[in-house]
């Protein structure tokens, strides 16, 4: 899991039949601190999630299919979770 902040909507007007009607967002990851880290990315939303908000990301097939509920769907990331906070103790 990763944690990430949205950053943009993607809209497809075309997309393959399981994913019609799922929501793309893009994702930029987030280190402990907040700061981003990393490439942005798109995942599909499974929590109604927008731009602006902190999110849990699974990046990883099956897992992040399953969050969408469509089995078989090609999916690589999905947001799970929106998070309310996070604090890290040393």
């Amino acid at each position: 899991m990763q944690i990430a902040r949205v950053v943009g909507t993607v809209v497809a007007t075309q997309k393959n039949r399981k994913l019609e009607g799922a929501k793309l967002l893009l994702v930029q990851p987030l280190a402990l601190d907040g700061q981003p880290k990393g490439t942005t990315f798109i995942a599909i939303d499974s929590v109604g999630a927008g731009v602006g908000e902190k999110v849990l990301v699974v990046i990883e097939g099956k897992a992040a299919g399953e969050a969408l509920g469509r089995k078989g769907a090609a999916v690589d990331a999905a947001i799970i979770g929106i998070v309310d906070a996070v604090e890290v103790t040393a």
